[in-house]
């Protein structure tokens, strides 16, 4: 029987934190493409390897999260991607939700789909090495009008049923419900909902009996929309941020992980660093560590263009900031 509360623990290694690898196929071309980067399987194959083949990045991964075509993919070392980073002490998780779409009764609101054929997919991904699992929902703001709170519940039942799901595979389940940083909403008012959405999540794990104890929450921090024209202090994020936790999240969690969501590699650095030092103040009863995508890979991605020759420059950029993401732990 695998112990889940010390696998969702061990993601808390001092010091290290997560890789969000985890971007569907449409994501993944999209932030290539971005880059002027070709697109195409083999490209994306390409694109995992740069980040998850890099020779030393054990010093600041506890864990990675993989789309499920990298599950069965090879790296550049012939390994497959999970083998070769569990071999080096990095737990392989995975994404399993399918996505999102419009909710039919307010359709600038996201529901995540997913659950239908859930425990199956489990069970067969079980067996290509994962030891956790992702689900994301996606709460926006928009004044005082959105979200709804019909959205939120009904995101939080789909997370609880897919936590309960994990949890009889015997997996850990990463719940992540991510407010978004898009719109024009103050700090306050996405601390507002930051908190009214994680008390929603975490009252109705309670009512699907999902053991919290290995549980880790994936959440946004506390800051004013990306459109509002303000910019936050990393004091101001730490304050507000830690303030919606502690007001909504058990002590019990196994901990807390935080999203980039939109912020450049600094800022991510930055508010990280302030937010480590905000817990330790006020005592918070969670380990605190990073799930980062683009704030770990922008850089890199810059450097690399797709191309062979620019491997060592781009790795080495990723772990360059690697080394400041962890060091804003400490």
């Amino acid at each position: 029987m695998t112990d889940l509360v010390a696998t969702a623990r061990s993601l808390f290694a001092e010091g290290k934190g997560l890789l969000a690898a985890d971007e569907s196929v449409h994501t993944a071309t999209a932030r290539l493409a971005s880059y002027g980067i070709a697109t195409g399987p083999e490209m994306r194959r390409q694109f995992r390897d740069l980040f998850l083949g890099a020779a030393g990045i054990e010093q600041y991964l506890s864990g990675v999260i993989l789309f499920s075509e990298t599950l069965l993919e090879k790296g550049n070392d012939g390994k497959p991607f999970p083998a070769s980073l569990a071999a080096r002490g990095i737990l392989p998780g995975v994404k399993v939700d399918g996505g999102t779409e419009p909710i039919v009764a307010s359709p600038h609101e996201l529901i995540t789909q997913g659950l239908l054929d859930l425990p199956e997919r489990l069970a067969e991904y079980k067996k290509q090495g994962p030891l956790f699992t992702k689900w994301r929902a996606v709460i926006r703001i928009d004044g005082d009008n959105l979200p709804t709170a019909e959205a939120i519940h009904e995101n939080a039942k789909r997370l609880a049923s897919y936590a309960k799901d994990v949890q009889t595979a015997g997996l850990v389940p990463i719940v992540e419900p991510e407010v978004l940083l898009e719109g024009k909403h103050s700090r306050e008012r996405a601390r507002a909902v930051i908190e009214e959405t994680l008390g929603t999540v975490f009252s109705v794990l309670g009512e699907h009996s999902v053991d919290r104890a290995s549980v880790v929450l994936k959440t946004a921090m506390a800051l004013s929309g990306s459109e509002s024209g303000k910019s936050d202090t990393p004091e101001e994020v730490a304050e507000s941020t830690l303030a919606a936790l502690l007001a909504s999240v058990p002590r019990q969690v196994a901990g807390i992980v935080f999203l980039s969501g939109g912020q450049t590699p600094e800022q991510a650095t930055e508010n990280l660093a302030a937010i480590t030092k905000r817990a330790k103040e006020v005592n918070a009863p969670w380990p605190l560590t990073f799930s980062y995508a683009r704030a770990l890979q922008e850089e890199a991605l810059a450097l690399w263009k797709g191309k062979e020759e620019n491997v060592p420059a781009a790795r080495a950029a990723y772990l360059a900031r690697l080394a400041k993401v962890s060091a804003a732990l400490s």
